[in-house]
């Protein structure tokens, strides 16, 4: 059974979905934050599960658990329904957005359809999204390169045998280490990120030296038929150490550190301020 994650954003609320079969599962503690102004959705929902249960919701069997990416980006079980299953339970929610978000989600269907007879529209999708959120186009270009390098990373250690939530942040580590000489937590702490994905707040060279290390990884991990976890890891940490030696020698080269302190937000600032003294002077 072929299955996809993806992030979707409804009013600016972010929503995880995954794609099993032919059905999309969302996120209900994502969907609840989305419609209600409750500062706990996962209290509010636990409140109306024991709703459903007391009234005999009769699609109550069809709330499943799955792995979706968390805040802390590791792979959590999290209460998700189907189409049906969400709007019975936007029914028991009390909103003025319920409206909206219906057909928020029979759109997500429609584009859904669109996106399996032509898997180019997701791409296009994201990289909308991306550009919406003020990221250059280079950008974009690279961050999208990555996601597939990484999706092919990936895809290997899941025929290879590693479990996936444990086993994939150890192996990510190990590239991340030998590429910049820092762990994930370590590299987020350097750009103050806390739940945020780290990424996301790469410049470009930090991007094109991270993908260069999980695709040799992949390369390595392909060609030398890589098994379980042990030998998987040490094909990460070789393609880390590839990465890793070219990331010194660009540094040796322009002068300064290629790991950088700056996040999106402090990046996005930054263009603020240059384009407010770009307008100052201009109307002097």
């Amino acid at each position: 059974m072929k299955k996809e994650t993806h992030i979707a954003i409804f009013n600016g609320k972010l929503i995880r979905r995954k794609f099993i079969g032919n059905k999309w599962f969302f996120s209900i503690i994502d969907i609840v934050g989305a419609l209600t102004d409750s500062t706990l959705p996962k209290r509010y929902w636990a409140d109306l599960k024991t709703k459903l249960e007391e009234e005999g919701f009769e699609s109550y069997d069809k709330i499943v658990q799955l792995k979706l990416l968390a805040e802390d980006e590791k792979l959590r079980e999290t209460d998700c329904a189907d189409t049906e299953g969400i709007f019975r339970i936007i029914q028991s929610i009390p909103s003025k957005k319920a409206e909206p978000f219906k057909r928020w989600l029979a759109k997500m269907g429609y584009e859904r359809v669109q996106e399996i007879e032509n898997p180019e529209l997701a791409q296009e999708r994201m990289k909308k999204l991306y550009e919406l959120k003020g990221y250059s186009k280079d950008w974009v270009d690279k961050r999208l390169r990555g996601i597939a390098i990484r999706q092919n990373l990936t895809d290997e250690w899941k025929e290879r045998g590693l479990k996936e939530e444990i086993e994939y942040a150890i192996l990510t580590d190990e590239i991340s280490k030998a590429t910049f000489g820092k762990t994930v937590k370590e590299y987020k702490a350097i750009k103050n990120l806390d739940k945020e994905n780290l990424r996301d707040h790469m410049d470009e060279l930090e991007l094109i030296f991270g993908m260069l290390g999980e695709k040799v990884a992949t390369e390595i991990t392909v060609t030398k038929d890589a098994q379980g976890f042990v030998e998987c890891a040490v094909a990460a940490k070789q393609g880390g150490e590839v990465a890793g030696n070219a990331r010194k020698e660009a540094e040796g080269k322009i002068g300064h550190s290629v790991v950088s302190e700056d996040n999106f937000l402090s990046i996005s600032e930054r263009k603020k301020k240059k384009k407010k003294i770009l307008i100052e002077v201009k109307n002097e």
